[in-house]
């Protein structure tokens, strides 16, 4: 049986166009802070970020447009 994915928490920034991005997110109770935006992209349903962390990692992180849940769709370790 497979566990749920930890609760994921998303703070944002919303720039000049008035577009979020993401500038830390909490994954339980581990705090992440996002030192750069690799790439973003959009879908029909959701807008993509590839970020890479303060921990070395880099994270995929999906924002459904619908629901306002966020979700990591990758992690890779640093």
């Amino acid at each position: 049986m497979n566990e749920p994915d930890p609760p994921i928490r998303v703070e944002c920034y919303a720039g000049h166009k008035g577009e979020e991005t993401p500038r830390r997110f909490t994954i339980g109770e581990r705090r992440v802070e996002v030192v750069d935006v690799l790439d973003r992209w959009l879908a029909p349903d959701h807008r993509y970020f590839k970020v890479k962390g303060d921990d070395g990692a880099l994270y995929i992180l999906r924002h459904d447009l619908l629901t306002g849940r966020w979700e990591i769709t990758l992690f890779e370790a640093g």
